[in-house]
C-alpha cells in the first residue's frame, strides 16, 4: 500500500512538473524583459569577476542565455534549467531523509509553493541562490549521517554557487553553520578537516568581491549594507513582512509552522536541522524588515528557509483532517495560479493596460517594445549619426537590450544611485554628467517621467535642464494609460544655456480617480509648464477631446507648492470643463497640454465610471 502511494505521489509530481514547465518556457518566450533582468543581461555583456551590484555568476548566467540565442526566451533558459532542477533536489533529499511518499509529496509542494513554482520566469539571482541553497541544505543533512567525499563536494559546490550569486546568502552560511552547531552528530561533522576544506573553496568565492569592493571603495559592500538600509525601526516591516507570509500561502504557511515547531522537538537531527534552518532563516528576515530597505521588493528573501521546511510539510499534514489536507494543496495552487496569472497579465498589453488604475500593475515589465518602436522612429527622422541617450540605469539596459546595443550612454540619476548601478555604470564608461561630455552633435535624450515621485517631478525637470540644457519640446509616449510615461527630447546641436522649459504638469481635481460619475460632470485642476507656459487645456475621455477647458483661473496654492516654478502664468494656471453626454461604461480621463512653445503633451489619464 505504501508503496502504491508513493507511486501516485510520483506520478502527481511529474504532471505538475512537466505542465508548470510548458507553461513557465510560453510565459517566458512572451513575457516583457523586467528591468534587473535588462542589467544583467548588459553585465553579461560586459564579463566580469564581480559588479557594484551583485558577485558574478547571474551576469554569466544571462551571457550563457545570450549566446543560445536573440529574445527573452533564450535568456532566460539558464534559470528555466536550474529552477526546474531544484524541485528534484528537494524529492530527492526528503525521499533520502524519511520516505519515497515524502519525498515525492515535498517537491510536489516545491512546485506549488508560488515562489518557487514561478522562479526561472525571470532572469535573477534568486535561481542560483536558491540551488545553493537547497545543496548546502542537502549537503548539511548528508554530514549529519556521514561525513564523506560527496557532501563534502556537494558543500563546496553549494557554497562557491552561493559566493558567486549575491551577498544574502551570508545568511544561509550563517544560519546552516548554527544550526549544525546546535546538533551532536553537526559538531561531530564540523571536527572533519574535510568540511573546513569545502568550506575554505567557499569561502574563496567571495574573492572577486572583495577584490572588486577594494578597488572601489566599498562600494558594493555600502550600497548593500549601508546605503540602502535606514537601520531604523519601522512599523512598516508588518506591512512587508504580510507580504512575505501571504506568498507562501495561509493554510501552507500555518502547515510549515507547525512542522517548524514539531521538528524542533523531533527525535531524529535531520528534522531538528531542517525545523532550525528553516525557522531561522523565515523568522531572521522578518525581523530584518522592521530595519532594512522598505522600498525594494523583499517578499522573495525568506524563500530558502521555507524551502528548507518543506521536506517535514508533508508529515505535519497527514495528521491534520481531510478536509485541511484539501485546503492546504488547493490554496498553494491558487497562489501558484495568482502568481502565474500576474505574469500573463505583465505579458499581454491588453490585459495589462486593464491594470493601469491598481497597485498590482506591472511597471517594471511595461512599454519597451512600444518605447524601442518610438525610439527608432524618432532617429529615423534624425540626422545620421545621432548619438542615444538613457535618462537612468533602466531605460538604458532595456533600449540596450532591444537594439542589442549593450554600450548606450547613460545620464546621472537618482535611481542609478538608488538601485546600486552608478559605480558599474561608471567603470564602463557609460555614465554622464552631462550632455557636453557627449560632444556636440545631435543627440536623441530619452528619458522617464515616471520613475520620480510626482512631487519631486518639477526639481527632476530642472535639474534635467542642467544635465542637457533647455529642454525641447517633448515627445510624449504614454504606456498603460500614462501608468508608465516616456520623453523624447531631440537635440540637434551642442549644449547650450538658457532658462529651463520643462514639461508641463498637471493634476486633475475632480473627478477623484475611480469616481462613479453621472453623465454629465464637471473637471476641474491645474496645470502649468515652466519656462513658457500654457495657452490651453483640452480634456479627454478615452484618448479623444471631450471638452476645451476655461484655462487661466487664478490659483495661489498651485504656486505656493510648487514654489520653484517659473511658469509666467502664475497664479493664473487652473482649469475647468464639463463633459457632457458621456456613455455609461469605464473611461479613461486625460488632459491634452498645449505649450506656448507649440508643445503638445497627453498627460496620464485615470479611471471613471460613468452610470
Amino acid at each position: 500500500m505504501r508503496g502504491m502511494q508513493a507511486d501516485a505521489a510520483k506520478r502527481w509530481f511529474i504532471g505538475l512538473w512537466l505542465a508548470l514547465l510548458a507553461v513557465k518556457l510560453v510565459l517566458a518566450a512572451r513575457l516583457p524583459l523586467f528591468v534587473d533582468e535588462a542589467f544583467y543581461w548588459q553585465e553579461g555583456r560586459h564579463l566580469a569577476w564581480a559588479y557594484s551590484d551583485l558577485p558574478g555568476l547571474t551576469a554569466w548566467l544571462a551571457r550563457v542565455g545570450d549566446a543560445l540565442g536573440d529574445g527573452t526566451l533564450s535568456l532566460r533558459l539558464p534559470f528555466l534549467a536550474i529552477a526546474a532542477a531544484i524541485p528534484w533536489l528537494v524529492a530527492r533529499m526528503t525521499a533520502r531523509e524519511f520516505d519515497a511518499k515524502t519525498g515525492w509529496q515535498a517537491g510536489t509542494l516545491a512546485l506549488l509553493l508560488p515562489l518557487a513554482g514561478t522562479l526561472g520566469l525571470l532572469a535573477l539571482p534568486d535561481v542560483p541562490l536558491l540551488l545553493a541553497s537547497a545543496l548546502c541544505v542537502d549537503a548539511g543533512l548528508r554530514l549529519l549521517r556521514r561525513v564523506d567525499g560527496f557532501a563534502t563536494m556537494e558543500l563546496a559546490i553549494g557554497l562557491v554557487i552561493g559566493g558567486l550569486t549575491h551577498y544574502r546568502f551570508v545568511a544561509v552560511i550563517a544560519v546552516g553553520f548554527i544550526a549544525l552547531l546546535m546538533l551532536r552528530d553537526g559538531r561531530t561533522a564540523l571536527r572533519d578537516p574535510r568540511v573546513w576544506i569545502a568550506v575554505f573553496a567557499g569561502a574563496l568565492a567571495w574573492l572577486p568581491l572583495v577584490l572588486w569592493n577594494l578597488h572601489n571603495g566599498d562600494a558594493g559592500l555600502r550600497f548593500q549594507l549601508v546605503d540602502r538600509h535606514p537601520w531604523s525601526f519601522s512599523g512598516e516591516g508588518l506591512r512587508l513582512g504580510r507580504m512575505q507570509l501571504l506568498l507562501a500561502t495561509p493554510v501552507l504557511l500555518a502547515a510549515m509552522a507547525l512542522a517548524a515547531w514539531q521538528g524542533l522537538r523531533d527525535a531524529r537531527p535531520a528534522a531538528r536541522y531542517l525545523a532550525s534552518c528553516g525557522s531561522m532563516i523565515v523568522l531572521g528576515f522578518l525581523v530584518l524588515g522592521f530595519f532594512a530597505d522598505r522600498e525594494r521588493v523583499s517578499f522573495h528573501w525568506p524563500l530558502p528557509g521555507y524551502l528548507a521546511l518543506l521536506p517535514l510539510v508533508p508529515a505535519a499534514l497527514a495528521r491534520w483532517s481531510r478536509g485541511w489536507r484539501i485546503a492546504a494543496w488547493a490554496t498553494a495552487a491558487c497562489g501558484l495560479a495568482a502568481v502565474l496569472g500576474y505574469y500573463t497579465i505583465a505579458s499581454l498589453p491588453s490585459l495589462r493596460a486593464q491594470t493601469a488604475s491598481r497597485n498590482f500593475h506591472p511597471t517594471n515589465f511595461a512599454g519597451w517594445d512600444a518605447l524601442d518602436a518610438a525610439v527608432r522612429r524618432r532617429l529615423a527622422t534624425m540626422a545620421p549619426g545621432t548619438q542615444l541617450l538613457a535618462g537612468n540605469f533602466k531605460i538604458g539596459a532595456e533600449l540596450g537590450f532591444a537594439r542589442d546595443d549593450a554600450e548606450i550612454a547613460v545620464l546621472e540619476h537618482p535611481l542609478n544611485d538608488k538601485h546600486g548601478r552608478a559605480p558599474q555604470l561608471a567603470l564602463w564608461g557609460l555614465s554622464h554628467s552631462t550632455r557636453a561630455s557627449l560632444g556636440g552633435g545631435p543627440l536623441l535624450l530619452v528619458a522617464s517621467g515616471s520613475d520620480v515621485d510626482f512631487r519631486d517631478l518639477l526639481a527632476h525637470y530642472h535639474a534635467l535642464c542642467g544635465q542637457v540644457g533647455p529642454l525641447p519640446a517633448p515627445q510624449v509616449l504614454n504606456i498603460d494609460h500614462g501608468r508608465q510615461r516616456f520623453l523624447l527630447f531631440a537635440f540637434d546641436g551642442p549644449m547650450r544655456d538658457g532658462a529651463c522649459t520643462t514639461p508641463a504638469l498637471a493634476f486633475i481635481d475632480a473627478p477623484a480617480p475611480s469616481a462613479k460619475l453621472a453623465r454629465a460632470f464637471d473637471v476641474a485642476g491645474w496645470a502649468f509648464k515652466d519656462g513658457v507656459g500654457l495657452r490651453a487645456v483640452e480634456v479627454l475621455l478615452d484618448g479623444r477631446v471631450a471638452a476645451q477647458a476655461r484655462y487661466g483661473e487664478a490659483n495661489a496654492g498651485v504656486a505656493d507648492f510648487w514654489k520653484n516654478s517659473t511658469d509666467p502664468n502664475h497664479p493664473q494656471v487652473y482649469f475647468r470643463a464639463r463633459i457632457e453626454g458621456a456613455p455609461a461604461g469605464t473611461h479613461w480621463l486625460g488632459l491634452r497640454l498645449h505649450g506656448a512653445d507649440g508643445s503638445v503633451e497627453d498627460w496620464p489619464e485615470q479611471r471613471i465610471e460613468v452610470r
